[in-house]
């Protein structure tokens, strides 16, 4: 008897998790943004949303909740029932990063958090004002060696990719840099044509437009191989300076306990969204290379973030919060 109810118990939970696959989505689905409106998750998210929306037949609706280095719209995402009705997109900071930076985390992303795949990834690039006279990684190197501590960086943030990015060139090459952080990357960009700051490691899509025009002048991608989106860019690594890999990569993910057959069927829908032609063309629009995969290889890029800039955010003392 008590083989037989366990058996109707397993038996009952596999039908119910093939009919929350078979029904989901059943109503609108919310979709958070951590960031502001124009930012790369934020542009990720609307070309996903728009094809989740034309495949699933249920509106799928962003949220943009920008806030505490993207920890406000990500915990709205860890505290949301896991029906399905929210899901969000977020990156490195504050599924990785702002565990470290912060001295308290209103959600840990180990266990109140389900990633369920990559979207894609937009280069970072090391960029200069155009009358800094260095035209290559060496030529930099070599200027910031003669004259430690004279040149200054701007970044989105303390403790964001960009801010780590470059304390790991200026550690990796000998040399010492002043940080001037900004609110968003749209700044760093206007102090950087303004000449207020003089060099920057910031997504593709905010300094290629401006590089075209002879403003600002791009260095080399922070990534372990040249991206195809712009392959005349070399990696740091070829300039001598090893460990910096820096792509801004955008997941998908959903809270803790969204069930395995939503998690499934959403995973899989948005993969195969990645796959088609269109969404490739509008992604590479800006400067964002499709992702993919599965939720433990999502979890494995987690993990080595952790390990990359750990060491550097511990040898550097950067703290957020009190």
């Amino acid at each position: 008897m008590i083989r037989l109810l366990v058996g109707l118990l397993v038996a009952g939970l596999l039908t119910a998790g093939q009919a929350a696959s078979q029904d989901w989505p059943s109503r609108t689905v919310k979709v958070v943004v951590p960031f502001a409106p124009g930012s790369t998750p934020d542009g990720a998210a609307r070309v996903l949303a728009e094809r989740l929306q034309a495949r699933l037949g249920q509106p799928f609706v962003i949220e943009n909740r920008a806030g505490a280095g993207g920890n406000l719209g990500t915990d709205a995402v860890a505290k949301a029932e896991p029906d399905g009705a929210t899901i969000g997109v977020s990156i490195v900071g504050p599924l990785v990063l702002n565990t470290l930076l912060f001295p308290r985390m209103p959600y840990d992303p180990a266990t109140d958090l389900t990633p369920i795949t990559i979207l894609g990834a937009q280069p970072s690039v090391l960029v200069v004002n155009a009358e800094v006279p260095a035209r290559s990684v060496g030529e930099l190197v070599e200027l910031l060696r003669r004259e430690p501590g004279k040149y200054d960086f701007g970044s989105i943030g303390v403790g964001s990719l960009s801010h780590l990015a470059m304390e790991a060139i200026a550690v990796a090459s000998g040399t010492r840099l002043v940080h001037v952080p900004f609110a968003g990357s749209p700044a760093v960009v206007t102090a950087l044509l303004r000449g207020d700051v003089k060099m920057a490691v910031l997504p593709a899509g905010g300094v290629v437009p401006q590089a075209a025009d002879g403003r600002l002048r791009l260095l080399g991608v922070t990534a372990a191989q040249r991206s195809p989106l712009l392959p005349g860019l070399p990696t740091l690594r070829e300039a001598g300076i090893e460990g910096v890999e820096a792509d801004a990569w955008v997941g998908l993910i959903g809270p803790a306990r969204l069930p395995a057959a939503v998690v499934e069927k959403l995973g899989g829908t948005v993969r195969e969204i990645l796959a088609e032609p269109a969404t490739i063309e509008r992604l590479r629009a800006q400067f964002i290379s499709p992702g993919g995969g599965t939720p433990e290889e999502f979890r494995a890029v987690m993990r080595a973030e952790l390990d990359r800039w750990g060491p550097v955010i511990r040898d550097n003392s950067i703290r957020l919060g009190n």
